[in-house]
């Protein structure tokens, strides 16, 4: 469920106007609704209520300060994949005590500061990486918390490039690997395993494969218990799926209820990493037609937010939907079919294609649903294109909590040679 909804003919983020933002702040731009966002952290609290988890969320999804705030500020702990997310996480006032630290790729200057910092996880990746952390904390002269991050080989039912826990995925660590590190602890001295990491994808929308992953690492915690290793935590990931189209995904008192009696044989605390699930439906990015444009076999609605705003359509085909911000022609003129896409020089610019929409004239406001997660975040300045705005809106109040980029910003930090200004060049 979401924040955003019609009264009369106007979409209304909260208790403001979409237009009304649009008005303010320009296009394209990202607006978040505080109360989606926080209640969807709510309910998966609330449904895991009994084992007290820790929620670190997912900063890759949103990486806004704001965003992250509101949420460390209602308890929640911070999952970083980088150093830069580390920054961040930092910046919003989380404990290091509440971050966990992903990522098959860190370096050795981000495992350092980590390290410095003193946050409460790595889950590790590999056994290289196992070995330069090990190193890390010698140089340090301090005793380093891991969970190893198990590969458990289950294959949900969503994108190819979403899912991270096939074998032939990159990320995490077989069984067998698993035990052998266990059973050679002494060859990684300062460090401490401390937990098992699961995290097998994105988008997924029924408990099946959530169910066989854990059942994969019940045995695998009762072999590491024998070999005397003192788990303390088990970390299930994220990767619960929401609605952008007709999804019927499970709610999270139905994940709850089938994957608990799982977790409570553990008898570890208990790490969810949700990034999609609280942020997912709490953002929409706002656009407004330039054209329409017709041809001898399409329509094509012609927007000012394209892939460098929102790249899921193009990377991953995603689905999200268009609804117009103010319903000015609508149903009396009837519905067409029309793609709808952006200014970006690729033929895979789309935010929709084949979608109905009403009669749409130049100047009018379009609202892509469902762009809270991996919308911002994945955005980029190709072609030369300033990233957007984003607002966050709470109740009838709201704030602009990013910024339009400005041309200036585009160039910052860029140096042309002396010599490609010298006379005869």
């Amino acid at each position: 469920m979401h924040d955003f909804k019609y009264k009369g003919k106007e979409l209304y983020c909260e208790g403001v106007r979409l237009s009304e933002l649009a008005e303010k702040y320009g296009t394209p731009l990202f607006v978040y609704s505080y109360k989606t966002l926080i209640g969807h952290y709510k309910k998966l609290r609330d449904a895991f209520r009994s084992v007290n988890p820790l929620i670190c969320f997912s900063l890759k999804s949103n990486s806004n300060l704001a965003i992250a705030r509101a949420l460390v500020d209602a308890g929640a702990g911070v999952d970083i994949v980088s150093g830069g997310e580390m920054f961040r996480a930092l910046k919003t006032g989380c404990s290091p005590k509440k971050i966990v630290y992903a990522s098959v790729g860190k370096t050795g200057e981000e495992i350092k500061e980590a390290i410095r910092k003193g946050i409460l996880l790595f889950n590790v990746e590999s056994i290289p990486e196992l070995k330069l952390i090990s190193s890390m904390a010698v140089k340090a002269g301090r005793s380093v918390d891991i969970s190893l991050r198990l590969n458990p080989d289950v294959k949900p039912r969503t994108h190819k490039y979403i899912t991270t826990a096939n074998k032939i995925n990159k990320f995490g660590i077989d069984k067998e690997t698993v035990k052998w590190i266990a059973n050679n602890s002494r060859e990684f001295p300062n460090i401490n395993i401390a937990g098992l990491h699961l995290h097998i994808g994105s988008q997924i929308i029924d408990s099946k494969p959530f169910i066989e992953a854990i059942k994969k690492t019940i045995g695998l915690i009762h072999y590491l218990r024998i070999a005397g290793v003192g788990l303390k935590w088990l970390n299930i990931g994220g990767g619960l799926g929401i609605i952008y189209n007709n999804e019927e995904p499970q709610t999270a008192a139905e994940y709850a209820r089938s994957v608990l009696p799982l977790i409570n044989k553990t008898g570890l605390n208990i790490i969810l990493e949700p990034g999609r699930f609280i942020v997912g439906n709490a953002g929409v990015l706002l656009t407004r037609v330039i054209y329409v444009k017709d041809t001898a076999r399409k329509r094509f609605v012609i927007v000012d937010a394209g892939m460098n705003d929102l790249i899921r359509p193009a990377l991953y085909e995603a689905y999200h939907d268009i609804l117009p911000a103010v319903k000015n022609r609508m149903p009396a003129a009837g519905l067409k079919a029309a793609d709808v896409v952006g200014p970006i020089c690729e033929s895979s610019d789309f935010l929709g294609k084949d979608r109905r929409l009403p009669e749409l004239l130049p100047g009018d406001l379009l609202s892509v649903m469902g762009a809270g997660a991996y919308g911002f975040s994945m955005s980029s300045n190709y072609n030369s294109r300033c990233r957007c705005a984003e607002v966050m809106v709470a109740g009838k109040k709201m704030y602009l909590v990013r910024e339009r980029e400005s041309y200036s910003d585009l160039i910052r930090g860029e140096h042309v040679p002396e010599f490609l200004f010298a006379s005869g060049l």
